[in-house]
């Protein structure tokens, strides 16, 4: 084997020689263009920020609802706490009490209950009391509620 390649030619030996160095050149510039394009790098960077901007709006409207919840929750709880602490027998006149609790402004309207088919007793020591509760938030939104209560009637 030895000696047939001694026997091929000088010249040969350097084409085969020539043709592996451009192989090699090749590989080595076909290398560099493997990595992305211009274009490719835009477009991956255009995904990646529509994504992100998906993400905070998600995160945003979070956020928005979850404070939204927390300031209803601030209104209900003010109302409870009023109508908790509502006054009894005469305290309470007929044109109705108002105040301020932690920036809840709140008024309490009472009025003699009329309810259709109901006939007020008068030996009865019970009169009964629309009683009409409305709060309202720093931020404007109102709560309320109305019922009826039973006032013990004074006695004459």
């Amino acid at each position: 084997m030895i000696s047939r390649i001694a026997a091929l030619p000088q010249t040969f030996i350097a084409e085969r020689a020539a043709r592996a160095h451009a192989r090699r050149h090749r590989t080595m510039r076909s290398g560099a263009r493997a990595g992305f394009t211009l274009i490719e790098a835009v477009v991956a960077l255009a995904v990646v920020a529509v994504s992100l901007t998906a993400i905070g709006a998600v995160a945003t409207t979070s956020a928005r609802g979850t404070r939204s919840i927390e300031q209803h929750l601030a209104l209900v709880e003010t109302t409870r706490i009023v109508a908790a602490t509502l006054p009894r027998d005469e305290q309470a006149a007929l044109d109705g009490l108002s105040g301020e609790i932690l920036g809840h402004r709140w008024r309490i309207a009472l009025a003699p209950f009329f309810g259709s088919g109901i006939i007020q007793n008068p030996v009865s020591p019970w009169i009964p009391q629309t009683v009409v509760v409305r709060v309202r938030s720093p931020s404007g939104a109102v709560w309320g509620f109305e019922t009826v209560r039973l006032q013990r009637r004074a006695v004459q």
